[in-house]
């Protein structure tokens, strides 16, 4: 994935987030997201599945 495509399907959920939040506040429900530390945790998950994926390509690549 390069980084174009990256920055479309981030810019992509960030603007369906935006929508859900618009529709969830004005039927004056809660906020259906966890709390920060919740999306911290979720975030440190992302960054290792792309580490690991990025450990076995360099691994691959040099064993060719």
């Amino acid at each position: 994935m390069d980084m174009m495509d990256f920055f479309k399907q981030a810019g992509i959920s960030l603007l369906g987030g935006w929508i859900i939040g618009i529709a969830v506040a004005a039927m004056k429900l809660p906020a259906p997201v966890p709390p920060l530390m919740g999306l911290i945790g979720a975030a440190g998950v992302l960054l290792g599945g792309y580490c690991y994926e990025l450990i076995i390509r360099l691994l691959f690549r040099s064993s060719s």
